[in-house]
């Protein structure tokens, strides 16, 4: 049973016309995720500064394999003692050679459509970046 506090797991497929190199870059690197992501992205070591406008949220890089894929922990959530993450997961189709990005992520009942939202967002801008929109 879902207590009123936990968050859900979600997840959702991006096709995005570009090398997985490429899209890598811009999944796993301050940088890279400043072009898209958030306005800017400031690291030092395992932790993640993502800044938008007039806020700015800490995230823990859990792990990342190079090409592949990258994992984050918000640390308001480890705060709270979640087990919660965002991923960003490169997905290469073998027969087609068809790139897609799948995002795992977790939000609280309510808020799962917002999120998604948000996420096609952020994606829809990353599509631009990459010149694949």
């Amino acid at each position: 049973m879902l207590l009123m506090d936990e968050k859900i797991k979600f997840e959702i497929e991006f096709p995005i016309h570009s090398s997985p190199q490429l899209l890598y870059q811009y999944i796993s690197t301050p940088s890279g995720l400043s072009e898209w992501f958030s306005d800017n992205v400031n690291s030092r070591g395992e932790l993640f500064t993502f800044i938008w406008d007039d806020s700015e949220e800490q995230a823990k890089l859990l792990n990342k394999k190079s090409g592949e894929r990258v994992k984050f922990r918000w640390l308001i959530d480890e705060e709270e003692e979640l087990s919660t993450y965002f991923e960003l997961r490169i997905q290469v189709d073998e027969i087609t050679k068809d790139v897609s990005l799948m995002i795992v992520d977790f939000a609280y009942e309510d808020e799962v459509d917002e999120a998604k939202m948000l996420w096609e967002n952020q994606i829809s801008s990353l599509k631009q970046v990459l010149g694949s929109a």
